[in-house]
């Protein structure tokens, strides 16, 4: 049932990121179909191994290190909130694709095929995961449906530490995904396929969207510029000769302004891919009132969180 809009709870206004070197945090303002305001942002550096991000072991060594640091964020936003939306690394997950000629109409049902597809692929147990999945490209073989799943005890450490702070995690949702977010919030709409790179110190995701479908995944760890031009040509073999790919309309890169895509490496990476590629621009289609300086290392570090929180305004 959907609720009439009186009756919703509104969406958290600050969403927070937590990574392993540093967390980012980004408060909005301005709602009823205004222009979103960033009203204030802070970025706090974390101590060195307080997060060791994992796929299957436990990710935050030092909890009482990052609660700090975060009460720390809430001191420099000026607020603290009591619901926040919460990004976290794409390393803690894991996303797969699964395709079914016939869709269950009963959710339940849906989500029991679900969980036996990945069951022989995952990484762990189903029962200790915590899984998400929402549908995605659909054709003639079926209907294709993305599945990100997370140990379940590790999502609840991020959470956790949070509530620690006197906030609690309304909504999680991973880097990439978010930054993707920011991608459609900025504009203009994608059309077509085009790949979104999202570069980080610590890692590294490629994501292939078809329109609105994302249809490849792709993250790992940082092993250098090198390695990240590897990983951006394997992709584009991938799509040609598994997804049919025709060419990029776009290729849009979260992590780097537009001063780095004109380095040797990126320029590099557009030659392989045969596009020229754009950085991320988080001031369109916003207006920023924040107190403290808005610098492009500022918008280049918030995209991720700004792109949770304008994806949860655009949907409320």
């Amino acid at each position: 049932m959907k609720l009439p809009p009186f009756l919703r709870t509104p969406p958290p206004n600050v969403a927070l990121e937590i990574s392993p070197r540093r967390l980012v945090a980004v408060c909005l303002s301005g709602g009823g179909g205004a222009r979103p305001q960033v009203s204030g942002w802070a970025v706090e550096p974390l101590p060195e191994g307080a997060i060791v991000a994992s796929l299957t072991a436990p990710n935050i060594a030092r909890p009482a290190d990052v609660a700090r640091a975060i009460e720390r964020v809430w001191e420099r936003l000026d607020q603290r909130p009591r619901r926040i939306a919460l990004v976290v690394p794409d390393s803690i997950a894991k996303v797969s694709f699964v395709k079914f000629q016939q869709v269950p109409a009963r959710a339940a049902d849906l989500d029991e095929l679900v969980k036996f597809q990945i069951r022989k692929a995952a990484p762990f147990r189903v029962e200790e995961s915590q899984i998400a999945f929402a549908a995605g490209a659909s054709g003639s073989d079926g209907q294709e449906f993305v599945v990100v799943q997370a140990r379940r005890d590790i999502v609840a450490e991020y959470e956790e530490v949070c509530v620690s702070a006197g906030a609690a995690p309304g909504v999680v949702e991973l880097a990439t995904i978010a930054v993707s977010e920011c991608v459609r919030a900025m504009g203009p709409e994608p059309t077509g396929d085009w790949l979104l790179i999202h570069a980080t110190a610590d890692s590294a995701a490629l994501a292939i969207f078809r329109g609105d479908d994302l249809v490849f995944f792709r993250h790992r760890g940082a092993d250098g510029d090198a390695h990240l031009g590897e990983l951006a040509h394997q992709t584009a073999m991938y799509y040609q000769d598994r997804l049919g790919g025709r060419g990029f309309s776009r290729v849009v890169v979260g992590g780097a302004t537009p001063e780095a895509l004109a380095s040797a490496t990126w320029r590099d990476i557009q030659a392989r891919l045969g596009v020229t590629a754009e950085a991320i621009d988080p001031e369109r289609g916003i207006t920023v009132r924040a107190r403290a300086p808005w610098s492009p290392d500022t918008m280049e570090a918030a995209t991720p969180a700004l792109g949770l929180a304008l994806s949860l305004r655009s949907e409320a």
